[in-house]
């Protein structure tokens, strides 16, 4: 069937690599919806509380700080198929590992530490490299529909498949039988990406460039260059740094305990929470996909985000599990939406050849203070209760999204900028994964060169 005769949601898988591209990042993110729910239960199982939690969540916090700059200099560098290889099959080890630690009770909470560490550093560099490789699959007017795609298998497999799936397995045996279907799904995840073959990547334009460590500070300085001097994108992510440190902890770490103690729930009741949240997240990620760009794109995203964190002051003091659903749906839907049109909006408006380096920064910046927020919510929680901490959770981010969209000038920016008008990159050398110029497929140009260096 021709690809205009299909719904715009699904024309990217007229594409055969995107096909597999997207088999191998659903059993990624099946695994990583089991890994999360399965270390939470696995520390409570050790008889740990909020702020053994917490350490686990700001270990994988600081992994992913840690590594996430590497990773996008790295993605401009290097083929992002193979990037993505290594990533899963590492997961693959340490999680099966895990998995023999915990089923023969030679797990402890400082293994979960260190080991989340260490994956946290891999999503580090995952995002930057699948973020870099789709505008390479795919064509530009196919991107929302991909990034959709992403938005729907995201929530849904993180936040409802693979948390039922890991529920499951915990109720019939133990958490570290959950952490060995994580494994088995990495696994698969590592032949799909095989499966999809090579790709054709861009390389940086300045063939003088250093290498080594003065070719990865000049790149590094060269993303942030480009971030401090484009008012769009520097409004939102500080707004998303200030995001993140409020709702992030809260989330990760005091949710389990609000199904608990209020609820009198276990990992079931809190599965149906996450899978609350990720169905409603998949939905709105679907009906974005299904639509053009809104001519507001930017105002649009960070009202999704910043309204939509609202129903979050609730969940700390109700005592109805229909009502933490409730909220979960309420901010998945819009926290969907709006992460659809943020990822189409780096891969249209960022030079191809920065493309892995921006991502990256995106996922630096915004997750700045992660580690923070995890750290201070168990103690917090522990010494003021879960409903004030929820309550702020859930005001801060509307505050916090009115002003980002009055100070970095936001609506003037979309105005300026409408996704539908392309103007073509120059042309820059485009080659294969061994390094030669591809000709399978054209070099994709970006929709506008870099911004100026205006306030």
């Amino acid at each position: 069937m021709a690809a205009r005769t299909l719904p715009r949601a699904l024309r990217p898988f007229t594409v055969r690599q995107f096909r597999y591209l997207a088999g191998a990042l659903t059993l990624s993110l099946f695994g990583t919806g089991m890994w999360l729910v399965a270390v939470v239960w696995q520390v409570i199982r050790l008889g740990g509380g909020p702020t053994q939690l917490s350490h686990v969540a700001t270990a994988s916090a600081a992994g992913v700080l840690v590594a996430v700059l590497f990773g996008g200099v790295l993605a401009d560098r290097v083929p992002q198929r193979l990037i993505l290889l290594t990533l899963e099959a590492l997961k693959a080890t340490l999680t099966g590992v895990a998995a023999w630690a915990a089923l023969t009770g030679n797990l402890e909470t400082v293994h979960l530490v260190a080991l989340s560490f260490v994956i946290g550093a891999t999503d580090g560099f995952f995002y930057p490299a699948y973020s870099a490789l789709l505008p390479n699959v795919l064509p530009p007017e196919q991107l929302l529909a991909a990034n959709g795609t992403e938005g729907v298998l995201r929530p849904a497999l993180m936040t409802a498949a693979g948390p039922a799936a890991a529920s499951a397995a915990i109720a019939a045996v133990a958490p570290g039988l959950a952490f060995a279907f994580v494994s088995a799904s990495q696994l698969l995840a590592v032949a799909g990406l095989v499966l999809m073959g090579r790709t054709t990547f861009e390389r940086s334009r300045d063939d003088g460039a250093p290498t080594g460590a003065g070719g990865i500070v000049r790149d590094v300085r060269d993303g942030f260059g480009y971030l401090v001097r484009t008012p769009w994108l520097l409004g939102t992510l500080l707004f998303a740094t200030a995001y993140v440190l409020v709702i992030v902890g809260p989330i990760e770490v005091l949710l389990p305990f609000a199904v608990r103690d209020n609820v009198g729930g276990g990992p079931g009741e809190y599965a149906v929470v996450l899978a609350s949240y990720g169905i409603a997240s998949a939905v709105g990620s679907l009906a974005v996909a299904s639509w053009r760009l809104p001519r507001r794109y930017l105002t649009t995203m960070v009202l999704f985000w910043g309204f939509g964190a609202l129903p979050l002051s609730v969940v700390g003091v109700t005592s109805s599990l229909g009502v933490m659903a409730a909220a979960g749906v309420l901010m998945g839907a819009t926290g969907g939406a709006g992460q659809v049109v943020w990822g189409t909006l780096l891969q249209r408006r960022v030079p191809r050849h920065m493309l892995g380096r921006v991502s990256s920064l995106d996922f630096f910046v915004s997750a700045l203070l992660m580690p923070l927020s995890m750290a201070l919510a168990g103690p917090v929680g522990e010494a003021v209760g879960l409903g004030p901490v929820f309550l702020v959770a859930g005001l801060a981010p509307a505050v916090l999204a009115v002003a980002a969209i009055v100070l970095a000038r936001m609506g003037q920016d979309e105005i300026a900028h409408p996704l539908d008008v392309r103007i073509p990159e120059p042309d820059g050398p485009v080659a294969d994964e061994a390094g030669t110029p591809g000709t399978d497929e054209p070099s994709l140009g970006t929709d506008e060169p870099p911004l100026p260096a205006t306030s």
